[in-house]
């Protein structure tokens, strides 16, 4: 028998699996949700993503005031036009077929560096914790500026991450000494698997974002081919976290983000390993959005290779019910808070770090199982 050229793995998403109930519950109530990066303390492990569509000072103070997080991408409209508004109600009027060319457009104008300190200095003036994004091509230039100003948390993020590049240029950016040379949290985004997540915290970063291509508005799965589900990548980044922790004594969170369409997701996400997740296009249907109800992808605007979508997301309710409740939907994208409480507490977790030990099985159906009328409803829609 000829050997195989590829051994391949099964590898699941949020629709595939289900968490087991513990033998004991608690009351949701006790649990305690915290997500600590670095000395910061986040009573809710809920991140809003980098995208314009989501994230605007605004927005950001909101999330700080609520007890979660929200990161301000430092290279999309807020940093390019000094009243982005604009920009942004003309990118939720495109018609589907003018949105990409406009997005090039739009996102083709210089970034200001000026506005970059405004930005930051808004959302401190607001009361927030203030955290912001920027590609890895972009770090050195911008890091300084953001913390100059008084930014608390630096994410560079891009599609996919690795703490080893290859590359023709002399020197690009090299992870320990960005964590030597800022003085603020460093987290590093995006990979999946369990060499590339271990090898980045050994670079002192302070958190890791675990995702590639799952967000409702991307699109580079279907571009590049690449990118792992969001079950498999968590569980594999989680186990580097722990063996990390074993390995150096310090503790790394990972921070599953993309992909998330209800509170199921986000608790499936933290029973996988996660200590927190990263959200957009739940956040986007937000009241008040800088979306106008849309929500667009960061690699959308590439002027060769664009690797996302602008969708119609539409506006459910204002920012407090999604994440506390009162429900008024049946889909799962609002209270998500208490979802993940009441998940906690059925499965006799009292922290996110004990609801990682809660069991975990493959499920195919259970998005179906049952479900008849429901399904029926949703055809006759």
């Amino acid at each position: 028998m000829s050997p195989q050229f590829k051994q391949l793995r099964h590898a699941y998403g949020f629709d595939e699996v289900a968490i087991v109930p513990g033998d004991v519950t608690v009351n949701p109530e006790q649990a305690n949700l915290d997500l600590k990066i670095d000395k910061f303390v986040f009573p809710v492990p809920i991140i809003a993503a980098a995208m314009d569509g989501v994230t605007d000072p605004n927005f950001a103070i909101q999330m700080s005031k609520f007890g979660g997080l929200a990161v301000l991408n430092l290279e999309g409209v807020w940093t390019r036009y000094d009243k982005p508004e604009e920009a942004l109600a003309e990118i939720a009027k495109a018609a589907p077929h003018r949105v990409t060319p406009l997005l090039q457009k739009i996102y083709s104008q210089p970034i200001k560096e000026n506005l970059i300190g405004e930005r930051v200095k808004a959302i401190k003036k607001g009361g927030g914790v203030c955290a912001v994004s920027t590609i890895p091509s972009n770090t050195k230039r911008f890091a300084p500026l953001a913390a100059e100003a008084g930014c608390d948390i630096l994410v560079v993020q891009s599609t996919v991450t690795s703490a080893r590049h290859i590359s023709k240029s002399y020197r690009g950016l090299i992870f320990s000494e960005l964590v030597q040379m800022m003085k603020i949290p460093v987290a590093v985004g995006n990979c999946v698997s369990y060499n590339a997540c271990i090898e980045l915290m050994r670079t002192g970063i302070a958190g890791v974002l675990v995702g590639v291509g799952p967000g409702a508005a991307c699109t580079t799965r279907q571009v590049l081919g690449v990118g792992v589900p969001q079950i498999t990548a968590t569980i594999d980044c989680a186990a580097a976290r722990d063996d990390y922790l074993r390995e150096s004594g310090r503790y790394v969170p990972i921070i599953t983000d993309g992909g998330f369409r209800n509170g199921g997701d986000i608790c499936k996400a933290v029973a996988a390993g996660a200590d927190g997740v990263m959200l957009g296009s739940i956040f986007a249907q937000a009241e008040g959005s800088p979306g106008h109800g849309y929500h667009w992808g960061m690699a959308n605007p590439h002027p060769a290779l664009p690797r996302g979508t602008r969708i119609k997301v539409g506006t459910t309710g204002p920012l407090q019910q999604i994440l506390f409740g009162p429900s008024s939907v049946t889909d799962g994208s609002q209270n998500l808070v208490g979802a993940l409480r009441t998940a906690l507490g059925v499965c006799g977790a009292l922290s996110i770090a004990e609801m990682h030990k809660a069991e975990m099985v493959i499920a195919p159906s259970i998005v179906s199982e049952g479900k008849f009328w429901q399904m029926m409803a949703q055809v006759k829609k």
